[in-house]
């Protein structure tokens, strides 16, 4: 599964529009939708932001493990 499968599952699990997240990143919905689609990809400061949204690693987004929650 492609990291833009995992960012758009996990706005969907927190019942957010792409309109809240892009707000969140301070971008507009068009470019985060970019990403959402995987046509472009997300930089690192994004993705970070992404992980932090929905408390969870950057590891989890890029699919490089399937455990959701971040170990704190």
């Amino acid at each position: 599964m492609g990291y833009y499968r995992r960012i758009r599952d996990l706005r969907e699990d927190h019942d957010m529009t792409q309109k809240q997240v892009s707000d969140y990143l301070d971008m507009k919905q068009p470019q985060y939708n970019r990403y959402e689609k995987g046509y472009r990809d997300i930089p690192s400061d994004v993705l970070i932001a992404l992980a932090d949204l929905y408390d969870t690693t950057t590891d989890y987004i890029l699919g490089r493990t399937d455990e959701k929650k971040s170990i704190k």
